[in-house]
């Protein structure tokens, strides 16, 4: 039996069937979609061919569907000649940043109504943030407990997290 010359050919070595092409250019629009619900902080921090850079930010500021669609297809075309992977990577991480702050930011709300529940908190919170102005903190606590109690504005509520946030940076 002859060996066919298909034998020798790797799948490296076959051109992309048409389907497969699409699927690869969905993809790739997809990551700029990515790249368009990014901040403008994170997209910063993105490295980007700048003619890319342009479209999202561009696309960022659309707000007519049909509009938005041409330009994220447009994108979709500009990442064929990007390399998708630090993208991907960078993508990776701003989702991973944004996760562990809003931990961190609901573990600053937990504490902000542990100590609004109860004063003995103060102890972890003194522990967690040496630097943390307890007495303020008290007073804090007791204008925002008056404040929910006449049903004013919860300003010394918001300040009591904003304290925290300071302490925890």
């Amino acid at each position: 039996m002859r060996p066919s010359h298909k034998d020798h050919e790797s799948p490296d070595d076959l051109p992309l069937s048409k389907t497969r092409r699409k699927a690869l250019m969905h993809e790739l629009q997809e990551l700029g979609e990515a790249l368009v619900a990014l901040s403008t902080e994170a997209l910063a921090r993105v490295d980007l061919p700048e003619s890319l850079r342009a479209a999202v930010q561009e696309a960022q500021g659309m707000r007519a569907f049909e509009a938005r669609r041409r330009q994220l297809q447009y994108i979709g075309k500009l990442m064929r000649d990007a390399d998708p992977e630090p993208i991907r990577a960078a993508l990776a991480v701003a989702r991973g940043v944004s996760a562990s702050e809003t931990a961190r930011l609901h573990r600053l709300e937990r504490l902000r109504e542990g100590l609004l529940e109860s004063e003995e908190i103060l102890g972890e919170i003194a522990a967690a943030f040496p630097g943390a102005d307890l007495q303020h903190l008290r007073q804090l606590r007791r204008n925002a407990l008056k404040e929910a109690e006449r049903g004013s504005p919860p300003k010394s509520y918001r300040a009591i997290f904003q304290m925290l946030k300071r302490c925890s940076e």
